[in-house]
């Protein structure tokens, strides 16, 4: 790769990993520190403060598919630079709440901010200025995002001890507005894949015909759909996991903290293998993994090697499909078509982001870990199902294809 292309491409995950840290480190991470603290304070439950993060995952699926068309028309710089006004906007609607009307009009406007500024929007500002070659930068910019509680979390408990909720809150959308603001604006490289000779931005790297790009696309919502709805529901309720299958809160904790790791790792792998990955084989290896640790604690007795086995094989399997979920689109559609695609499949993944933690926790509460774990065995094999449907349509695809001629 060109020195030039290089420095592109480090110039779009540098803005982008900033923009994108701070987004979801100053919304939907930041309630894990914050929403104790305002809850009180606003004369609210604690579950009535985090029901902000429902509403932010209602209200972003449903202006998702809209967020599609805008990216189409007025590109992705513009979509997240209206993304930070947006935040910005919510964060100090947050930071004078008074009550829960006010409190919940804040979230609404946050939702629509996430719409516009968080993954699918940012993915596509990639697939723009790298074009097919953009699965590698996505890769890298999701290594960094993957870190966004990690380094907020402390950063927001030390702001609200020095300056209190209101002031943190007011700093945060400070951030928006001062920060990612002018980074969107001025700081992204301007798009190429719009202007790839040969008008390479229009073809896809699959010959779909239009019945069979549909199907390929319910396929692909499906899978995507399911394994969100898994990780969203499964991962918040690990720990809970750990303690019923006899692990102490110490082995816990350093369980769950594992998880965490091997996610980003599996990111990691992902980056390095670049251009020659291929979504659709990590989406099947990720999922294929994520059923064996699940059949796995239902067959064999509680014990800390299996726990440590199935954090090994959890973490990982769940790491690489939050991967795969990005890519997919892009494994089937041209890059002028990816943002469109992602937007739209934004609305079913972010419905199941705002009830899979809650039917989860019902079911674990209820039922028990078995149950639940038996829930997320059925689902994962059913998300495979649908990735190997996938494969045999792709296959058909390329099978119809008539053979070059011979001279």
């Amino acid at each position: 790769m060109p020195n030039s292309l290089r420095f592109r491409s480090a110039q779009t995950v540098f803005v982008l990993a900033i923009t994108q840290l701070i987004g979801w480190g100053t919304t939907f991470d930041m309630l894990g520190v914050m929403g104790r603290i305002v809850a009180p304070d606003l004369g609210m439950a604690n579950e009535v403060a985090f029901a902000g993060l429902t509403i932010m995952m209602l209200v972003s699926a449903i202006v998702g598919p809209a967020t599609g068309r805008w990216l189409g028309r007025y590109g992705a710089a513009r979509v997240l630079s209206a993304a930070s006004l947006t935040f910005a906007l919510g964060l100090c609607l947050l930071a004078v709440a008074n009550g829960i009307i006010l409190y919940a009009a804040a979230w609404i406007v946050i939702g629509i901010g996430g719409a516009l500024g968080l993954s699918a929007p940012a993915y596509t500002a990639v697939v723009e200025r790298e074009g097919m070659n953009g699965k590698r930068v996505i890769a890298a910019l999701m290594l960094f995002t993957g870190l966004s509680s990690a380094i907020f979390w402390p950063v927001l408990s030390l702001l609200n001890e020095a300056v209190g909720w209101r002031l943190t809150f007011l700093i945060c959308a400070g951030l928006q507005f001062f920060i990612c603001l002018p980074l969107h604006l001025f700081a992204l490289p301007k798009p190429i894949a719009a202007h790839v000779d040969g008008g390479a931005a229009e073809i896809a790297p699959v010959p779909l015909s239009k019945a069979a790009g549909s199907k390929a696309f319910l396929l692909i919502a499906a899978t995507t759909t399911i394994t969100t709805f898994i990780t969203f529901g499964i991962s918040p309720s690990l720990l809970e996991i750990f303690r019923q299958s006899g692990a102490a809160p110490a082995l816990a904790l350093q369980l769950g903290s594992a998880r965490g790791v091997l996610g980003i790792s599996a990111r990691f792998l992902d980056m390095l293998l670049g251009r020659r990955g291929n979504p659709i084989l990590s989406a099947a290896m990720g999922i294929g993994l994520m059923l064996i640790s699940f059949l796995m604690m239902l067959a064999a007795s509680p014990s800390t090697p299996l726990l440590v086995t199935f954090v090994v094989l959890y973490g990982f399997g769940s790491g690489v499909m939050t991967v795969a979920r990005a890519l997919l689109p892009l494994a089937l559609f041209s890059p002028r078509e990816f943002g469109l695609q992602s937007a739209r499949l934004s609305l079913p993944q972010n419905l199941a982001n705002a009830i899979a933690p809650v039917v989860f926790t019902a079911i674990l509460d209820r039922a028990g870990t078995g149950p639940a774990l038996f829930a997320a065995a059925a689902l994962a094999a059913l998300s495979l199902t649908f990735v190997l449907m996938l494969m045999a349509l792709l296959r058909g695809a390329w099978a119809a294809q008539p053979s070059p001629a011979v001279s």
